[in-house]
Parts: structure tokens; C-alpha cells; sequence
């Protein structure tokens, strides 16, 4: 196992379907926690939604490389970004809000759930979001761990999440903690 003390992650997720997103974030940190990863070191950020994840992940990261040489202007505009109207689904105390963390994300992971419907959307958003992180990674040089659960029923988001009533699910969060 490797020693996680000296990382900066970032963690991005949507908050549509709260319950399994939730779980998938409990997931992620208690991965991050058990590989040493201290709490000032984890920065997490939510968006109204999946198809959201990439811009806000790029805009995430590249505020982080810009705080870590001293340009501020697109600090700004990523706080704003990041930080209008959301709403947290943990008590993680936020890091880099003050100055105990400046330097760039080491890794991020972008957190969504999408649940098929009767219509082309799930289709159209799905693809949109899996090439636009990837566009993201290739485009900054971080890694971004893709946390995309894309699913035919809540009940599978549910199992994904490791939180369905049969108790046969593994939260796949807890993968996508190990691997950053």
C-alpha cells in the first residue's frame, strides 16, 4: 500500500441521486483515509449534475495549478464555479480555502451517477461526460479517476453504492479512493 500523506486530492461530485452519490463519497474517503490521506489534504466540490463533472473537474484543477504559482484571476472564477449554491454531503472541512494546501491536485476524482431512462438523454450525457474527463486528464496531465456509475435502475446505483437492501453490493467509491 502506498502512503497517501504527501497527496493533494480533489474530489468532485454531482448531486443528483444524492443516496448513491452519498454512499459512493463515504466510499472514497474512508478508501483515502485508510491510505493515509489526512483530511487538509482532500478538497471535495459538488455540481448540480454528471454532465457538469468535466468542465467544473478541468476548472477544479487548473485553479489549484494557478494557486500553486501565485496567479489568482482564475482562482476566482472556479471558487465561484465551484462554490455558488452548492451543497456539501459531507463534513469534510474543505482544504485549500486557506493556506495550509497550495499546491496542485496530484489526482482528481469526479464522482456522477446516471440512472437510463425512457429517452436519449442518459445516452447523450453519458458519452459527453466519459469523453470529457478523459479530454480533462489528457488535456492537464492529471489523472482524473472516472467514478461514473452509468446504470439501467436506481437498484443498480444502489448496489454500486454498496447499500442495497440484499447487502450483496461492494461500494464501488471505495475503489476509486484506492486508486487515486
Amino acid at each position: 500500500m502506498l502512503l497517501g500523506s504527501p497527496l493533494r486530492i480533489g474530489i468532485l461530485h454531482a448531486r443528483w441521486n444524492e443516496k448513491i452519490i452519498s454512499a459512493l463519497l463515504t466510499g472514497v474517503k474512508k478508501s483515502l483515509k485508510s491510505a493515509g490521506v489526512p483530511d487538509t489534504s482532500i478538497t471535495i466540490q459538488s455540481v448540480p449534475g454528471s454532465y457538469e463533472l468535466p468542465y467544473a473537474t478541468q476548472q477544479m484543477i487548473q485553479a489549484a495549478q494557478a494557486q500553486s504559482t501565485g496567479a489568482s484571476g482564475l482562482i476566482a472564477s472556479a471558487t465561484d464555479l465551484l462554490s455558488s449554491s452548492t451543497t456539501d454531503l459531507t463534513s469534510l472541512p474543505k482544504a485549500g480555502g486557506g493556506s495550509e494546501n497550495k499546491k496542485p491536485f496530484d489526482v482528481v476524482i469526479a464522482i456522477g451517477a446516471l440512472i437510463k431512462g425512457s429517452t436519449m438523454h442518459f445516452e447523450y450525457i453519458s458519452d459527453a461526460v466519459s469523453h470529457g474527463l478523459m479530454r480533462v486528464q489528457l488535456d492537464t496531465g492529471v489523472p482524473v479517476v472516472f467514478g461514473l456509475l452509468t446504470l439501467l435502475t436506481e437498484e443498480q446505483g444502489l448496489e454500486r453504492a454498496g447499500i442495497d437492501e440484499a447487502g450483496k453490493g461492494h461500494n464501488h467509491g471505495e475503489d476509486w479512493g484506492a486508486a487515486a
